[in-house]
């Protein structure tokens, strides 16, 4: 029911679904692995330890998949990664295992992670997101659903990444990113909203201005964020996106990103001032 190559090397334990491929030389020599169906393994592939992988995801040749993590806490512990369904993990992507028992690094369905992409220990990626060549998470951070990460972008420990954002090109990330948001830059700031993106997912122009105005109340007021939240509580009508804004700005423990004025802004508008 699976085509495995002769040169490759499965455990005998693992559990491999119908219609799986697996490329010559790929070595899968673990017990906990989980190959769902119509999966598609490349050749020279390393996957390790306890791997689910859901149904249809491909794993591009030279990629390596649940290899302990290179946290120096790392004992040895068992730990757990979860791929979900339709992605596509491309050449020389690396995705660690997790580091505490059974702590996870899990990431969503219908993902794009391009060459050299790597998602390190205790990482939880959302669904739909696209990481382009060598984007880097440290460990602990969370990517939200339909979020693209940049070429080349870091993000630092245990920072997020709100949903439908889009990091450019070579940022370091060093605070949250706001859901909605498109930010870029060492240190990375915030540009505005990801309007482009909010149209391609289908947002109505009703929900883009409600953003439009959270944006704006929020980075542009010179306000604290606990005075710029009631603002936004008080003078927007509810949603779930707006909710999804107020949560992730009142949840960060790192602080979101500061805002990067525009040369065509008036002198007198103010920037976020933090708190």
């Amino acid at each position: 029911m699976s085509n495995i190559h002769k040169t490759a090397i499965v455990h005998k334990k693992a559990k491999i679904g119908k219609n799986v491929v697996i490329g010559p030389y790929s070595v899968l020599d673990s017990p906990g692995i989980v190959l769902e169906d119509n999966v598609q393994i490349k050749g020279h592939v390393t996957i390790e330890g306890n791997v689910h992988v859901g149904e249809g995801t491909k794993i591009a040749s030279y990629a390596s998949i649940g290899t302990s993590t290179t946290n120096l806490s790392f004992k040895g512990e068992e730990t757990f990664v979860r791929i979900g369904k339709g992605c596509d993990i491309r050449e020389y992507v690396s995705i660690n295992s997790s580091c505490g028992k059974g702590t996870m690094v899990k990431v969503g369905d219908f993902c794009l992670l391009m060459p050299y992409s790597f998602v390190a220990h205790n990482c939880s990626v959302g669904d739909f997101v696209i990481m382009t060549n060598g984007a880097t998470l440290a460990g602990h951070v969370t990517i939200g659903d339909y979020v693209i990460l940049g070429g080349l972008c870091a993000i630092a420990q245990r920072l997020r990444v709100g949903d439908h954002a889009m990091v450019g090109g070579g940022s370091m990330i060093q605070s949250d990113i706001p859901p909605f948001s498109i930010c870029s830059g060492y240190p990375c700031k915030i540009a505005g909203l990801n309007i482009v993106g909010l149209k391609r997912r289908k947002f109505t122009p009703e929900i883009q201005r409600q953003l439009s105005k959270a944006f704006r109340i929020t980075y542009k007021m010179g306000l604290r964020w606990s005075e710029a939240r009631e603002q936004i509580l008080t003078t927007i009508p509810q949603s779930e996106h707006i909710d999804n804004w107020v949560t992730f700005c009142s949840t960060s423990e790192k602080g979101i990103a500061n805002y990067r004025k525009h040369k065509d802004e008036k002198p007198s508008e103010k920037s976020f001032s933090g708190g």
